[in-house]
């Protein structure tokens, strides 16, 4: 029989949950390749016994291969599904549709009694997806839900001698999956391992093993709880510890009389054995204490910062499929970004991932196996976190949550899992918890009101929320009354989620950092999210691309949403991650006048004596000299100062800036020697003015010097250089925070009057913009007037059906051996709406995009007005086609604002700060942003026409709009007359 309408966990043959331990106890691994066979419903739903397929003389042969891991949708059977909120089925729990594909798995390997002689042997899964029932020779031994938490089995009484079968049937769907509505892929299969346990008899069962320190004297106490046989012998030989204990009435906390502190900065840990006469356990345990004392949470005696991410399990070829050197690379670049901190968004992972955060150094916030987002849609009516008969199911989850990972020093906070409503069933868990695991606390988003948890947790407020939570309390704490508020207040305050990095963004990172600065009661919090979970994937002409929703013709699916994190499907850092590493410098800089900086130490536990200051000055972006300079020794929260020498350096007719650089001096566990942890920058001294200069050609029909223009006043050709344009442009390809639709617009909206989320009845930025026709610019020469040296076209753009438009001057001039552009635009009409960009659009010969770039300006990644912390004033170098960003869909990338000069093979272009706005931003492009905007993938982009060069006086800022707040009134660019100038040379 099948189990797929039973909301309870599993069969009472399942073994109680324990600790994902090392042991040197005999382990088989039966990973490998298996048998499969893909059914696309079950098909033994009319079966009162084991189906045919586990028996063990079926004939298997004529059976697909498939390894274990992997989930069959990757493997080219079935397809992926993803869907953020909706379920992909009926919303009629328990049940599930007929229609469920199942895979039935099959198995052939030898065991032999000497495996553990005198011992059972247990048959351990890791993680299916999501209801798996097992057969050995023939016969059922159970069913389990949960996919991505640990099961075992006693088989020794269904082992035999020599060959043994194993057959394990898998349904994509079952009552399990209204458990699991996570915001992924929904990718079923065995996806983790699948292995025989030894144990041995008087073996351990089970080890619970906690460090504390006092932070206040360093004294430490271990806490170690065995489970199984006697006599248990404990050793730490760096503590010299060696304790047996001869039963359980003898079983003690050691006292230590000091031990260094595990934190994320530094993740010491001590070796740990516990052992039987038959079994020992290795662990690697940290000694610290996780404690809120008022409205503050602390960690080893210190305020704990949350500087994290939200971070999925995701590859884009193995799903959720470990791989340890590719987990492994995602914590080190994680580290390098200055990110100290993971939510495990939103289920346990695999557990040597913990053990990676206890080397190279997390705080984590795990995460229960546990989400009913969709019963949103239906208010939650008949949500399983509420309805007595999930009961079982959801505290069977958070017990093998804990179970599985309780040893990790990493883990400092329990959550009970992910926009599951609230409800009875939450509640019990957070009780179950609190009695097995007190050094620890709750979270849980939803439990808006504070009953059950120990910390107040929002997704995605606004800076004014923030405010009034931390500070002034002048508006209502989120859906609570004033009681639940009070309380809720008088709690630590983490954001669970924030600025969500989807497509080009998020903007106002350094914002919410500000508010962590500024109110202690708030704890710091998680972007969402880590990485985009893009599947590689090939077109019909075999262009390679990352699918989404959608891609795979599922009916139900919520498109691009899932193409969010700071890092993009193949693993390259987006800009966003290096805007967060530069918000979150652990070690800032802040210029005090002439020499003088002062330094502030932000991190939790290390001192600055790791750290140097390098420093460098440069004319026009070249090197003049550098130095390194002695950090003061700063404990954390400690500042002081520093000089640095700027004495003897001659005079330059330059723009001059002084750089510095926080550096590690030696090689940290996870980066190289030299990594920079923080930059700043000031000016020296500004660029000298640069009056033009009179040419000395004139007119010579429709060429002045060597520019050619048509009859309109259009350059036709700058030397040997075909061009077109300029032409005003306002429109830039939508982000995908342009046109989603998270917490409404600023544009129109009172924050006072509305919480400072912006008015949610307004339309995405994108809507508007598109409703004005701001993307589709018709334009109409008014005059052009030529003059001995040089030439003025005036342009008035509009939309079809359009009263507003801009008008625009270009004011040619021939400037000694270049062409200067001053380009003038101003806004007329009633226009009610921001501009995505005000600038020019200039048409180049397509084979300039396979020359390199050189520019001195603002780089190396593109910046915005929200999101511009990264960006410093220097020389860089790429490839045009390495200046924009391959986002999960084609949108605005590639913009750099503050351009001082810009090389492309012949063309030399020089910005110069006059004007009502300075010097312009600038960006190449295969596409026009028209080209760019509407299409899904970047192989659906038509071909390229040319090369485009745009010109920014500003663009729009970025926000996270997507799911969280507008761009804020202050980064929004709204009409506004501007002018900028250039000289070609």
């Amino acid at each position: 029989m099948t189990h797929l309408g039973d909301p309870t966990p599993g069969s009472d043959t399942r073994l109680p949950p324990r600790a994902w331990l090392r042991s040197d106890a005999p382990v088989q691994s039966l990973d490998g390749d298996w048998a499969f066979l893909l059914h696309d419903a079950d098909p033994g739903d009319d079966l009162d016994g084991p189906p045919p397929f586990a028996a063990v003389d079926a004939d298997a042969s004529g059976w697909d291969r498939i390894p274990v891991p992997s989930h069959w949708g990757l493997r080219g059977h079935g397809h992926p599904t993803y869907t953020n909120i909706r379920y992909p089925f009926p919303l009629d729990p328990p049940h599930v549709p007929d229609a469920n594909p199942t895979g039935d798995h099959r198995r052939v390997f030898e065991w032999h009694p000497d495996f553990c002689a005198g011992g059972r042997t247990l048959l351990r899964f890791e993680g299916v997806e999501s209801l798996a029932t097992v057969w050995l020779n023939g016969t059922e031994i159970g069913w389990f839900t949960g996919s991505r938490l640990m099961t075992e089995f006693d088989v020794t009484d269904h082992l035999v001698d020599g060959e043994n079968v194993l057959a394990v049937r898998v349904h994509q769907w079952s009552a399990a999956s209204y458990l699991e509505d996570q915001d992924q892929w929904w990718l079923p299969g065995i996806f983790r391992s699948v292995s025989l346990q030894g144990r041995p008899a008087n073996g351990l069962d089970d080890v619970f093993v906690r460090g504390d320190r006092d932070p206040a004297t360093g004294a430490g106490t271990l806490d170690v709880r065995p489970r199984g046989g006697w006599p248990v012998t404990v050793r730490v030989p760096e503590l010299g510890i060696d304790e047996t204990w001869a039963d359980a009435t003898e079983v003690a906390m050691l006292p230590l009389d000091a031990v260094d502190a595990w934190t994320a900065e530094t993740p010491r840990l001590y070796d740990v054995e516990v052992s039987t006469e038959a079994e020992t356990v290795r662990l690697r345990v940290g000694f610290r204490r996780i404690e809120i004392i008022g409205d503050r949470l602390l960690a080893d005696g210190r305020p704990l910062i949350f500087r994290g991410v939200n971070r999925h399990e995701t590859d884009p070829d193995r799903g959720r499929v470990f791989d340890e050197d590719y987990v492994r690379g995602e914590l080190a670049l994680m580290r390098r970004h200055n990110i100290t901190a993971i939510r495990t968004a939103h289920q346990p992972p695999h557990p040597r991932m913990l053990e990676l955060a206890d080397e190279l150094g997390f705080w984590v916030v795990l995460e229960c196996d546990l989400e009913t987002h969709g019963f949103w849609d239906v208010e939650w009516t008949g949500n399983p976190a509420d309805d007595p008969a999930w009961r079982d199911a959801c505290l069977d989850r958070v017990r093998r949550t804990v179970e599985r990972d309780k040893n990790h020093a990493s883990v400092v906070m329990w959550s009970l899992g992910n926009e599951s409503g609230t409800g009875r069933n939450l509640a019990e868990m957070a009780g179950w918890i609190r009695e097995r695991d007190d050094s620890r606390p709750i979270h849980y988003e939803g439990d808006y009101g504070g009953a059950y948890t120990d910390v107040y947790s929002r997704m995605y407020p606004t800076i004014e929320e923030v405010a009034s939570v931390c500070g002034e309390q002048t508006m209502p704490v989120h859906e609570i009354g004033p009681a639940e508020g009070a309380r809720q207040r008088a709690k630590p305050f983490v954001l669970c989620e924030f600025a969500h990095a989807m497509g080009n963004g998020p903007g106002s990172l350094a914002d919410y950092e500000a508010l962590v600065e500024q109110y202690p009661r708030l704890h710091g919090g998680f972007v969402w999210e880590w990485r985009d979970h893009g599947i590689r994937t090939r077109a019909a002409d075999g262009t390679e691309f990352f699918a989404y929703g959608g891609d795979f013709g599922e009916p139900v699916h919520d498109g691009v949403y899932l193409m969010d994190g700071l890092v993009l499907s193949d693993g390259t850092p987006s800009p966003g991650l290096g805007e967060l590493a530069a918000v979150w410098a652990p070690v800032t800089l802040e210029h005090l006048g002439e020499r003088s900086w002062r330094v502030r130490n932000r991190q939790h536990t290390l001192g600055t004596d790791h750290l140097e200051l390098h420093w460098r000055i440069e004319d026009d972006g070249i090197r003049l000299t550098d130095g390194i300079v002695a950090l003061p020794a700063l404990a954390p929260g400690e500042e002081g100062t520093v000089e640095v020498p700027l004495d003897g350096l001659p005079d330059a007719a330059t723009e001059r800036w002084l750089t510095l650089e926080v550096r590690w001096r030696d090689a940290p566990p996870w980066g190289d020697a030299g990594h920079i942890v923080s930059r700043a920058q000031r000016p020296l001294r500004a660029a000298p003015p640069c009056p033009p200069r009179r040419g000395r050609a004139t007119w010579d029909g429709d060429a002045l010097g060597e520019a050619v223009f048509d009859r309109r006043g259009g350059l036709l050709r700058w030397r040997d250089l075909d061009i077109s344009g300029p032409l005003p442009e306002l429109w830039r390809a939508p982000t995908e925070n342009d046109q989603l639709d998270g917490q409404g617009s600023y544009e129109t909206a009172d924050p006072a009057l509305t919480h400072g989320r912006g008015d949610e009845s307004t339309p995405a930025s994108s809507v508007r913009w598109l409703e004005r026709g701001l993307d589709r610019l018709q334009h109409r020469v008014l005059s052009v007037e030529r003059t001995d040296d040089g030439l003025v076209q005036r342009v008035r753009s509009m939309a079809a059906h359009s009263a507003q438009g801009i008008e625009t001057t270009f004011a040619w001039r021939l400037d000694g051996d270049g062409l200067r552009l001053h380009t003038d635009i101003r806004p007329f009409g009633p226009w009610d709406c921001t501009w995505p960009r005000v600038g020019a659009r200039i048409g180049l010969p397509g084979a300039l995009a396979d020359e390199r770039v050189e520019w001195f300006g603002t780089g190396p990644a593109e910046s915005y007005a929200d999101s511009g912390e990264a960006a410093y004033v220097g020389r860089f170098e790429a490839a045009v086609d390495d200046l924009g960003v391959a986002y999960g869909r084609p949108q605005e990338t590639g913009h750099r604002p503050g351009l001082r000069a810009l090389d492309l093979g012949p063309l030399h272009l020089r910005a110069i700060d006059a004007g009502a706005t300075g010097l312009p931003g600038f960006q190449l492009d295969r596409h026009t942003a028209q080209e760019r905007t509407g299409v899904g993938h970047a192989h659906e982009l038509p071909p390229s026409r040319g090369l485009w060069l745009y010109l920014d006086a500003a663009q729009h800022g970025l926000g996270s709009r997507a799911c969280g707040p507008d761009v804020l009134p202050r980064y929004a660019l709204w009409p506004r007359a501007v002018s900028w100038t250039v000289v070609f040379g």
